[in-house]
């Protein structure tokens, strides 16, 4: 059908026959996964790592595979019940195989010789850094008996408590009153108004958006407190200092490089704060934006760009950086690998999800028509071809971190925003310009602000859970605290906790700042690039090629970047302030 993706390519639906086979061949990878984990001790370390490796492999184009299907078709009709009940029986297969495949990794992490074995056995080899990470990890793995429980507790916790967060939002519905009558839309379209040319339906989304989050808070509070409050826990049982320190271990990356970031980025507020002040302005605000004001467009591109058109442009752009990238994003669009427009029981927001069993990738987008929408296709096939690059490598190696994540999708839209600001006539470009300075200040400002939440709330949530007040207070003065006098303290958004769903994974905790490292280093990317030109193109595929076989540091050696080094944050933050100063050269006739 128009519009909507195709899953034939995994499964014909839940009758499959192969769906069911499956679905019981998990079965006998719980058995698999048992003998192993028994037989474990009396193995010597080359029988262990390989027969480890080949069941890690198998499990993941089996149970993997089944459990992609479902998600994706969730995804898109949260009221599936096929979905949802089948995701039940293969998180409970998963939770399964944690009790043996915790024994398993204990004795996987007492091997002392993997150089010698890297040497003898191709395989090992080629995994060399997964089982690495497994004997760095140990000291965190807890007894068989012990993560069995967790993995068991987590289905009726962490992982209930967010499809109840994904079923509340999904099916809200926002009275917006438009041309004096008044509709009632999905929470993803009344979103999708803060982009409308119109500054009464703005507004009067941003205050219907707010009415309609008092319907489901009490429920989303409980959902929030039940995950961050079961993290708490988690983290303190494995021995981490806190979730944070967990979060980074899993980022493979370094609190170094953690707070080389934020000091840059601290550094630069002011610098954001005079962009959000100059677009009030514009608009006719005095005492800085209002939260309503955020997304409105600025200039003459301000029409509606039907989804053909938007294809066009992510093309053209893509072919001008090179035709892999090109042929990439065409294969995605004519062989139905995108979901496009929103609908009822379709989650919110977008995702890009690659299905290493079949070395192809879905994209989920709830495209409305406006210009940022075009840009999130770009940021969202830019996660296709990171997995396009990969996907000769195996599913273990296609595991690449949170921080790593954002790189090629930032990386895709400044491609597009740069080229368009160059070509565009001087009123359109402005568009161009304003958005690309509008995503850089949410994803520095904003997501700083959700990070500074997120920290407050696990503070907080040691102690007790949360009440709707208490999570909308600290919202508020976390969007004070970054966006400072930008934006008009009269209209800020206190529901945010509840509109984003990175909160609500209790695997991925502090899912903020790997957006902030991905714009940044796409940036310093895209730098290396005009320096460069063609050379840079198969470097750029070589780092993305790396990526799950490195640590964070280690992939920045790759390029000559030294991620822990806070200049080279500032000279990307560098390259957006020059972008705010055209801005606001291009803007000064135009304050009201």
């Amino acid at each position: 059908m128009e519009g909507k993706w195709s899953l034939k390519e995994i499964y014909n639906g839940f009758d499959d026959d192969k769906f069911k086979e499956d679905i019981n061949k998990g079965k006998t990878i719980i058995e698999e996964f048992k003998v192993l984990a028994n037989s474990s001790e009396t193995l010597n370390d080359r029988e262990l790592l390989e027969k480890y490796i080949k069941l890690t492999l198998k499990c993941n184009d089996v149970i993997g595979k089944a459990y992609e299907f479902c998600n994706l078709t969730y995804a898109v009709d949260t009221k599936d019940i096929n979905a949802q009940r089948y995701m039940d029986v293969l998180e409970n297969q998963l939770s399964s195989i944690t009790e043996y495949d915790s024994k398993i990794k204990l004795q996987v992490g007492k091997v002392k010789n993997l150089e010698a074995l890297v040497k003898e056995s191709e395989i090992i080899k080629e995994h060399k850094f997964f089982i690495e990470e497994i004997i760095n990890d140990v000291k965190y793995i807890l007894s068989p008996e012990v993560e069995n429980v967790i993995a068991k507790m987590k289905n009726t916790g962490s992982v209930a408590w967010a499809k109840l967060r994904d079923g509340e939002t999904s099916v809200v519905k926002v009275k917006v009153n438009k041309n004096g009558k008044e509709e009632e839309i999905p929470l993803t379209v009344a979103r999708n108004l803060a982009y409308d040319k119109s500054e009464e339906i703005r507004k009067k989304a941003y205050e219907a958006e707010l009415q309609a989050y008092k319907s489901i808070d009490e429920s989303v509070a409980a959902a929030l407190n039940g995950i961050k409050g079961e993290v708490i826990t988690v983290t303190s049982l494995r021995g981490y200092e806190s979730p944070l320190q967990e979060a980074l271990f899993s980022s493979r990356m370094s609190e170094k490089t953690l707070d080389a970031l934020i000091s840059a980025i601290e550094e630069y507020y002011p610098v954001f704060r005079k962009y959000l002040k100059r677009k009030g302005e514009i608009l006719g605000h005095k005492n800085g934006l209002p939260f309503y004001d955020l997304f409105a467009p600025i200039g003459e591109l301000t029409r509606e760009i039907p989804f053909e058109e938007g294809k066009k442009i992510v093309l053209d752009n893509f072919y001008n950086f090179s035709t892999k990238l090109g042929d990439f994003a065409k294969n995605a669009m004519e062989n139905q690998w995108i979901d496009v427009y929103p609908r009822d029981g379709k989650v919110g927001g977008a995702f890009c999800s690659t299905i290493t069993s079949i070395k192809e990738s879905r994209v989920m987008l709830n495209y409305g028509g406006n210009f940022t929408d075009v840009v999130t296709m770009a940021h969202e096939l830019g996660h296709g071809y990171h997995g396009s690059v990969l996907k000769d490598e195996t599913a273990i190696n296609n595991e690449y971190p949170m921080p790593l994540a954002e790189t090629a999708s930032t990386f895709c839209e400044t491609l597009l925003k740069t080229n368009m600001i160059n070509t565009l006539p001087k009123e359109e470009a402005l568009t161009v310009l304003e958005g690309e300075i509008s995503d850089a200040t949410q994803v520095i400002l904003d997501i700083m602000s959700r990070f500074i939440f997120e920290k407050e709330v696990f503070e907080k949530r040691k102690e007790a859970a949360l009440s709707v007040e208490e999570l909308c207070n600290i919202m508020i003065e976390a969007q004070k605290a970054t966006y400072g006098d930008g934006l008009d303290e009269n209209y800020l958004h206190p529901y945010m906790w509840i509109c984003k769903p990175h909160y609500y994974d209790g695997d991925y905790n502090f899912y903020n700042y790997p957006y902030a490292f991905g714009q940044l280093f796409a940036k310093g990317l895209y730098k290396l690039y005009e320096e460069k030109g063609e050379e840079f193109i198969e470097e750029y595929d070589k780092l993305l090629k790396s990526t799950g076989k490195m640590n964070i540091v280690d992939v920045g050696k790759t390029i000559g970047i030294d991620f822990e080094d806070k200049s080279f944050w500032i000279t990307s933050l560098k390259a957006m302030e020059k972008d705010i100063d055209k801005f606001l050269e291009l803007t000064e006739d135009l304050i009201k």
